[in-house]
């Protein structure tokens, strides 16, 4: 689940436009979400996720708190693209996100041990309900 994501480009190819879970972070993120009735609808890109939760009554936070949504600053990869990251605070200084090196959902160090600054923190108010 969140491997693949079948798309057709203007030639009618048809290609992965989730590399096979490489890029996949917004659809994970997303697809929560959505489940919890917390967004209005899927998405494929960080930034559809962030419009949509923005939308959606989240409101941007500084506080770390287990549920938070998490984004991390853009980063350059080896083939040049570059891309934002988001997922979940877990508490613990942890987090759960899409895993590049594995290509699915990983728990991680909130900021990959000091190597990737947190951008922005999401908190929903229907959180604070319990």
């Amino acid at each position: 689940m969140w491997r693949n994501l079948f798309a057709r480009d203007e030639n009618g190819n048809v290609f992965d436009i989730l590399q096979n879970g490489n890029v996949s972070c917004g659809v994970f993120v997303s697809t929560l979400l959505l489940n919890l009735e917390l967004i209005k609808r899927p998405h494929a890109t960080v930034g559809g996720v962030e419009g949509d939760l923005i939308g959606s009554g989240w409101l941007e936070t500084k506080n770390l708190e287990s549920g938070a949504v998490l984004i991390w600053e853009e980063k350059t990869f080896g083939d040049g693209s570059k891309h934002r990251h988001i997922g979940f605070y877990v508490g613990n200084d942890e987090a759960i996100s899409n895993s590049t090196e594995v290509g699915f959902p990983a728990r991680h160090h909130v900021t990959y041990d000091g190597t990737r600054k947190l951008e922005k923190i999401y908190w929903h108010p229907d959180l604070d309900k319990g």
